[in-house]
């Protein structure tokens, strides 16, 4: 049976990544495919997103793609995952459960971020190799896509066999390590950047692809998110520009629709602020447009509902993302 596609989606705090993590999961879906989105970090993002009930430690079923598919998710923690790991691989069922209870479950996972991350992408691992077993152990997945932690952590996330080699040299942690690793790395996986068009996300992000490309880890898309529309025609962007458009022409404009012409100032210094942000993000654009990874742009919403993840989805498949 074909492998299962593995979407990374990742990028700095108040990009968006969540938001582009389940409007990926949704174009997906809605090529017919049936897909599971999961979340690493306990936030609950993807829940509150589609307007459900917080995910437990359990694939859930939570919206259905135009096109036949299904999204499932699923929230990972290190502690339900180490505790799943020890009943899997040593049978230690109500014994595991009593580690938790004195605190070796939470003392493990925080002394060692490494082992952390091995049981967070170990689980994903396990999901995506019910596609070539045949034996029952849940449902199959198309594609898989994760909230990722941000870029600058998704090297040591993903690269988890380097990271937990001072640790674990042998064994089954450290078999486990490097068949997660081999996946990651693997032509299935694709990790995305998302940025916004501001110096420190654009920065953070060339460097994360850099980090990705020297582990060799894929790199997909660069998805740029909150992109703002030009508000202005060309005509009105140069007139404000050369300064050819005053405040005595706008408020002669004002005066003879009947508004304010008081606010003539405001108007003024609201175009030429949003002329400034149209220059930032076009100079960030040039940044992007010269690093390896093929773009996509996502624009900035008034509200992002179903209806608003529904676009973006659509936006993601045009761009080639999903």
């Amino acid at each position: 049976m074909s492998s299962t596609a593995l979407h990374v989606v990742t990028g700095k705090g108040g990009t968006g990544k969540t938001t582009v993590a389940v409007a990926l999961a949704l174009a997906l879906a809605d090529r017919g495919q049936r897909v599971l989105v999961c979340e690493v970090e306990g936030r609950q993002g993807i829940a509150q997103l589609l307007d459900v009930a917080p995910l437990p430690y359990e694939e859930r079923r939570v919206a259905a793609g135009l096109g036949g598919g299904e999204v499932f998710a699923l929230a990972i923690d290190a502690e339900s995952a180490l505790l799943e790991y020890l009943e899997m691989f040593y049978r230690l069922g109500r014994a595991g459960k009593a580690l938790d209870k004195f605190g070796v479950v939470d003392f493990a996972t925080t002394i060692a971020p490494g082992v952390r991350d091995v049981l967070l992408t170990g689980k994903v691992y396990e999901i995506a190799r019910r596609r070539g077993e045949k034996r029952d152990t849940g449902p199959q997945y198309d594609a898989i896509v994760i909230d990722a932690p941000p870029t600058g952590r998704i090297r040591q996330f993903l690269n988890v066999s380097t990271e937990v080699a001072g640790l674990a040299k042998v064994g089954p942690i450290r078999r486990q390590a490097d068949s997660i690793t081999a996946m990651m790395r693997s032509d299935v996986t694709r990790v995305h950047l998302v940025t916004v068009l501001e110096e420190m996300p654009v920065q953070e992000t060339l460097d994360g692809i850099a980090d990705l490309a020297a582990a060799d880890l894929p790199v997909g898309h660069v998805v740029v998110n909150l992109v703002r529309r030009a508000l202005l025609s060309d005509d009105t962007a140069t007139a404000l520009g050369d300064a050819s458009l005053d405040t005595e022409t706008v408020a002669a404009t004002l005066t003879a629709a009947g508004l304010d012409p008081a606010a003539a100032t405001a108007l003024l210094d609201e175009g030429r602020g949003h002329l400034e942000r149209q220059a930032l993000q076009q100079s960030q654009r040039a940044l992007l447009e010269d690093s390896p990874a093929a773009t996509t742009e996502l624009p900035l919403l008034d509200d992002v509902g179903l209806g608003g993840l529904m676009e973006l989805a659509d936006l993601l498949r045009e761009g080639g993302v999903a």
